[in-house]
């Protein structure tokens, strides 16, 4: 398409302004036909030479009976052909759907609209490529010379809700044949302006639909300010970027595009360079330059204020020969001192380099990257991306999960934040293996997603038995990337037997947990330390790094497993 295409604005604000008797916009399709045609022709009078079919929310999430949103969707695509006439273009609208049936939801919508014929497809206010590379390739495949445009719904800073930023997920489209990308809803002209000026409009055929500004409350009703003055200049702007395709969404009415679109009579848009930000350290943990394995020991933050031991057992596992310290985000849900504050504190007091981990169980998007900024700013290199623990169902009256995102998002988000914000200081990204799963081979799959995603080192869950052995030496040979074992001394008979039955991932032989029950405290020790060092001696060869876990503020142990690595290496 030559000509910049010219859409409309937000049929569904427009229409939910109206007071018709709708419990969805949609609905309009079938109970108030003349009007949705009516509000067609508005937008095109206005100067749109593309119209969307009133079906942005038209799928299985909202509508559950199929024959109904058969009906909703064939009934949306007819009254815009019969708006448009032939001199505009009618897109197939498709609003974001999640769940487990997903790809089938969108496949059904999708044959639905090319059961009219469509040839016009916008999929848009996504917030990632989940699913939706199939349904392009899926489209394309059933019709020949279909017309897809991906956009995708980001905040002010170019990051989703997923966690994906937009010119990531503008490539991912592009790679699944998508024609046009671009970005619409949740920001206002003048964020989207923003964001587009830092892309290279040379690379891509890009679309712009903002928001009129940000909705505000007025009688119970969300209302969106009524701004077609200052919209108008803002999306000229946009398009005179050299943006392939603009229009509104929520809050933008026909008033909006008529008044774009005079502003524009004229005007010549130009595509510009723009050069893209690369980091200049590729993003690689500490570790990787060692010629020797190195050593990380986990220690447990406080649960309050008190920091005397923490601080003092990094001294002594760094002068013991340790290269990091490591430590956990309020493990099993139970709330410790913030694993970057304290991380941070060890750093400068200690002097020896720390990997907090990072967990979303209790942060969302926002939370998560000011952590990640302030921990950069203090000169963390190294972070540890975990799901988390959930939290234990005695206290959530009073804590909620949040998860956000998996591991694998997290993951993601953070190795996109390395190509921007930390471009300079990239971390360096580490991610957990679980050694004891059941099934294996599936634990291997996640693994290598977390490698594909930017981890650059894996730390095993503690190894006990002969099968986390050879799991571990499957994905040695397996995966492309650094991996720290797990070795965990065990403090005594009750704390076996605790990790045993209460802490997933850990899997304790019978034979060892029996021969600590009723013995003395050197008796103990010596059993303990003894079996650490058989699981040190089994996976030394080759081995990248060991991923000590201190027991029940019991330092000692570490400390001589440490000397024990050192003098075998």
């Amino acid at each position: 398409m030559n000509k910049t295409i010219i859409f409309d604005g937000a049929f569904g604000t427009y229409i939910s302004s109206m007071g018709l008797n709708l419990s969805f916009p949609e609905e309009a399709n079938i109970l108030y036909p003349n009007k949705v045609t009516e509000i067609h022709k508005e937008y095109i009078a206005a100067g749109a030479t593309a119209i969307k079919t009133n079906t942005f929310g038209a799928n299985p999430n909202n509508i559950e009976q199929s024959d109904r949103l058969v009906q909703i969707l064939k009934s949306g695509y007819r009254l815009a052909e019969k708006a448009a006439g032939e001199n505009v273009l009618v897109f197939a609208d498709m609003g974001p759907i999640s769940g487990e049936n997903a790809l089938s939801d969108y496949i059904f919508i999708a044959d639905t609209f090319i059961s009219c014929n469509a040839k016009n497809f916008l999929i848009e206010t996504l917030t990632d490529m989940d699913t939706v590379s199939e349904v392009i390739a899926y489209i394309k495949g059933k019709v020949k010379d279909a017309f897809i445009i991906t956009s995708f719904a980001v905040g002010q800073d170019g990051y989703s809700r997923s966690g994906n930023y937009y010119l990531s997920l503008f490539d991912e489209a592009i790679k699944a044949g998508a024609d046009y990308v671009g970005l619409n809803c949740v920001c206002g002209p003048a964020h989207i302006l923003n964001l587009l000026k830092q892309t290279d409009t040379h690379k891509y055929n890009l679309c712009a639909m903002p928001n009129s500004g940000y909705p505000g409350m007025q009688n119970q009703r969300t209302v969106y300010i009524d701004n077609p003055e200052y919209f108008s200049n803002k999306l000229s702007e946009i398009y005179s970027l050299g943006v392939k395709a603009v229009g509104g969404c929520c809050g933008t009415t026909p008033r909006h595009i008529e008044m774009f679109t005079r502003l524009i009579k004229g005007a010549v848009p130009t595509a510009k360079t723009v050069s893209e930000q690369k980091a200049k350290t590729q993003p690689v943990f500490t570790a990787c330059s060692f010629d020797k394995p190195f050593i990380a020991v986990e220690l447990a933050a406080p649960v309050d204020t008190d920091c005397e031991y923490i601080l003092s057992a990094a001294k002594e596992v760094k002068s013991a020969g340790a290269d990091f310290v490591t430590i956990p985000d309020s493990p099993l849900g139970k709330t410790r001192a913030n694993s970057f504050m304290i991380s941070s504190l060890i750093r400068r007091t200690v002097q020896i380099e720390v990997i907090p981990h990072i967990c979303c169980r209790d942060k969302n998007q926002i939370a998560i990257k000011g952590d990640l900024i302030g921990a950069n700013i203090e000169g963390v290199k190294n972070i540890l991306a975990i799901t988390g623990d959930a939290i234990g169902e005695a206290d959530r009256s009073t804590a909620k999960n949040v998860f956000g995102f998996n591991s694998l998002k997290l993951i993601s988000f953070i190795n996109q934040l390395n190509q921007t914000v930390f471009a300079h200081k990239p971390y360096g990204i580490c991610a957990a293996l679980n050694i004891n799963a059941v099934n294996f081979d599936a634990e291997l799959k996640r693994a290598h997603k977390k490698v594909e995603n930017g981890a650059v080192c894996l730390f095993t869950q503690p190894i006990f038995t002969e099968q986390n052995v050879e799991n571990y030496k499957k994905a040695k040979r397996e995966l492309n990337c650094k991996i720290a074992v797990g070795i965990m001394p065990l403090a005594g008979y009750k704390n076996a037997l605790f990790l045993n039955n209460e802490v997933a991932g850990i899997e304790i032989p019978q034979s060892i947990i029996d021969s600590l029950k009723d013995k003395d405290a050197d008796e103990v020790k010596d059993i303990c330390i003894d079996y650490a060092k058989t699981i040190i001696d089994k996976i030394k060869d080759g081995c990248d790094g060991y991923y000590i876990m201190t027991p029940l503020k019991k330092t000692q142990l570490s400390v001589e497993l440490i000397k024990y690595i050192k003098e075998n290496m």
